[in-house]
């Protein structure tokens, strides 16, 4: 879906894991080898964490499904599953965690739609890769909304694929190019990151 993923095997590596990172989205598997992931999400809130958690198990019992909601699961997925229905879900928790109840994000003139994973200036088609519209999708999720460089490289890179800051400076160069035409304004706050302005924000 061009998210960022960092998949940890281990309930240790994926506290680990939490505790140096801020992410969007958690799946959690309750069956973990040195653990439950139902601690691991108790955890996760016990210490005041908002991250929304999907999470993944084979048991089917109603039980077992208010008990994850209980813990603070955001939702829940017994297996086996589709796959299609795992991304849905993902996408609900991602917008609702965006404040959005659609899929197709809508700046000025530009709109991306999160399923389709395609973007549109003034309804023309704009090709983009994978990286680039993740880019886009976090700007346009909070516009207005400064970004740091690092905030953007946590959101593009997991930890097995780092990148310099000036992978941001190159992806950005890129998107305004290809978004040429368009009104919105994708603006360098210097020292600070970046941020992207709707027509009347900018005041164009």
């Amino acid at each position: 879906m061009g998210h960022a993923v960092d998949w940890e095997k281990t309930r240790r590596d994926a506290e680990d894991a939490l505790a140096v990172q801020i992410y969007a989205l958690v799946v959690l598997d309750i069956n973990l080898p040195d653990g439950s992931g139902f601690d691991l999400l108790s955890g996760l809130r016990s210490r005041g964490s908002t991250t929304p958690v999907l999470v993944l198990t084979a048991r089917a019992l109603v039980d077992d499904r208010v008990d994850a909601l209980d813990t603070g699961a955001d939702d829940y997925l017994v297996k086996p599953f589709d796959f299609r229905e795992l991304e849905a879900r993902a996408r609900a928790l991602l917008r609702r965690r965006q404040g959005s109840a659609v899929s197709v994000l809508s700046t000025g003139d530009l709109a991306l739609d999160q399923v389709a994973r395609a973007v549109t200036v003034a309804g023309r088609p704009v090709e983009l890769t994978r990286r680039e519209i993740t880019l886009l999708e976090v700007l346009m999720g909070h516009p207005g909304k400064a970004f740091s460089k690092n905030d953007l490289l946590d959101q593009l890179y997991g930890f097995e694929n780092e990148a310099g800051p000036n992978a941001i400076e190159l992806y950005v160069g890129r998107l305004r190019r290809k978004l040429s035409g368009a009104n919105v304004e994708i603006r360098t706050l210097r020292g600070i990151g970046y941020q992207i302005l709707a027509p009347t924000a900018s005041g164009q």
